[in-house]
């Protein structure tokens, strides 16, 4: 069975959909609610492992309820959690998504206690790193903790992956340990020092990061799909046409999907294609946890899609 070790976070989700954008003061009333579970980190682990892989998670949750419930969904899931470190005295993370039909939403975040989570963190769960085959994390974890988690994973030979999500402007040498880049387009400029809509082609910075030390890069870019740039040149792969209801978690169904296609021996572009149908598929759930599909869910996705069902 594949194993994979994702540091990353737990924030608990309250997304409201909304006609439209409101104006400054304005007060809407939304017509759909759901609460529940989410942060990059928890729901990439969650979806690797519907998608038959043993994951462990290092996260840090607050002292709340809403700590409860993480370790509720992690038990309900199968994620081993005992690294998930309870931080006295902080909150949990939260975040406010505000929804439009369109499926397009805007999100507000407080981070919690996974602010709190140190290269100490990562350092007690050696152990499983080296006995893994990916270590996945994002940027909603301290960089310099996302940096030890790459370091040890090269360290022993695992697959390191990074979603730099949300962007960040970082020094290269933080991206020095990174096999795999994940970064939507906006990302791939903001982690360049660059305006979120600079007009650069996205190509060109993609290269430019393989230049500072990145092995590979997957670019995301919605309904145009994915960009894949690797040394030895760039391939896009389309996206999958679905009606959308909820592009909350579409990215971190994606990691988790390309995370487990390459670990299960595809190459780079059938995993990239995989992982299209899995972000895909949740976009056609409301809330992100319900919208994380199991292997033969997803499966049967794609034979739908496919044959134009």
């Amino acid at each position: 069975m594949l194993n994979i070790v994702v540091v990353g976070s737990f924030v608990v989700g309250l997304t409201i959909r909304v006609p439209r954008k409101p104006v400054l003061g304005e007060a809407l009333i939304g017509d759909l609610f759901d609460m529940g579970p989410g942060g990059k980190g928890t729901n990439q682990a969650i979806a690797a492992a519907r998608l038959g892989s043993k994951v462990h998670l290092v996260a840090c949750v607050g002292d709340d309820e809403f700590a409860d419930m993480a370790f509720r969904l992690y038990a309900r899931e199968g994620i081993a959690a005992g690294h998930i470190h309870r931080i006295p005295g902080v909150n949990t993370g939260v975040g406010f998504v505000t929804l439009l039909p369109s499926g397009e939403n805007w999100i507000v975040g407080h981070l919690g206690a996974n602010q709190h989570m140190r290269p100490e963190h990562v350092d007690a769960a050696e152990a499983l790193i080296a006995q893994s085959d990916i270590v996945m994390t994002q940027f909603e974890v301290p960089l310099e903790t996302m940096a030890r988690a790459m370091q040890l994973g090269r360290k022993h030979g695992a697959m390191t992956i990074l979603n730099p999500a949300p962007g960040k402007t970082v020094q290269p040498e933080l991206l020095a340990h990174v096999d795999l880049l994940t970064p939507n387009e906006s990302e791939t400029r903001i982690l360049l020092g660059l305006t979120p809509d600079d007009p650069t082609p996205t190509l060109e910075l993609a290269r430019h990061l393989l230049d500072l030390g990145v092995q590979r890069i997957v670019v995301t870019r919605g309904k145009q799909g994915a960009l894949i740039v690797t040394p030895e040149g760039s391939e896009e792969v389309p996206a999958i046409a679905v009606e959308a209801l909820d592009v909350t978690g579409a990215g971190d169904s994606f990691n988790a999907a390309l995370a487990v296609g390459l670990g299960e021996g595809m190459k780079l572009r059938d995993a990239v294609r995989q992982a299209t149908y899995a972000g895909a598929y949740t976009t056609t759930h409301l809330g992100v946890i319900n919208g994380l599909p199991m292997r033969a869910a997803l499966e049967a996705f794609k034979r739908s899609t496919s044959s134009g069902v």
